[in-house]
């Protein structure tokens, strides 16, 4: 399983230097790669980038 950001992400920056495998990639709506998004599963108790998020944009994905 992965996090995704939606399409309420204000590009605040927030997120980027929080992930642990460097996952997120900036623009005008962030983005999270999937294929390497670990959750922060062995490096964090539970998702950096949701904790940081100042919308609440970024949620498990499905």
């Amino acid at each position: 399983m992965a996090m995704m950001i939606t399409d309420e992400c204000i590009a605040c920056g927030a997120c980027l230097p929080e992930c642990p495998t460097d996952s997120i990639t900036d623009g005008d709506i962030y983005v999270i790669d999937a294929n390497t998004c670990v959750e922060c599963e062995g490096h964090y108790d539970e998702p950096q980038c949701a904790a940081v998020c100042p919308v609440d944009c970024i949620i498990k994905a499905e």
